[in-house]
């Protein structure tokens, strides 16, 4: 078996360099009523490799290669423009009264708790 181990780095580094460029990190625009949103996207890659030889054996020689990739993409939030007024809204962060009515469930929960606690009580 002949190894190629440098064309299979150039590979990898190639579909990388294609996969991490602006048109993945800044989504495509779109319009949501009267703002217009572009999507903001991290993008994480990483690769590793390795290979190796046996000639122990004159009659019997053993070659290996591997490598591996992998990329995590995440959205981190979205630019937004409304006329000449523009801002960041990070995904996944709650702001102002959305945070409070995630909160809810859990007020309510411990409501109800102390109501239990306190009619056993009585």
């Amino acid at each position: 078996m002949d190894l190629h181990f440098e064309e299979l780095l150039k590979q990898i580094t190639d579909f990388m360099k294609t996969e991490a460029n602006t048109d993945t990190v800044i989504g495509k625009q779109f319009d949501l009523g009267a703002f217009k949103c572009v999507p903001v996207i991290k993008v994480g890659m990483g690769f590793g490799s390795g290979g190796g030889e046996n000639h122990e054996k004159k009659d019997r020689s053993a070659e290996g290669i591997g490598a591996g990739a992998g990329v995590g993409i995440e959205p981190i939030g979205f630019l937004v423009t409304k006329g000449d007024h523009i801002s960041f809204l990070e995904a996944g962060k709650t702001h102002g009264i959305a945070a409070l009515f995630e909160k809810v469930p859990d007020l309510v929960e411990k409501i109800i708790k102390e109501r239990n606690k306190e009619q056993a009580e009585v």
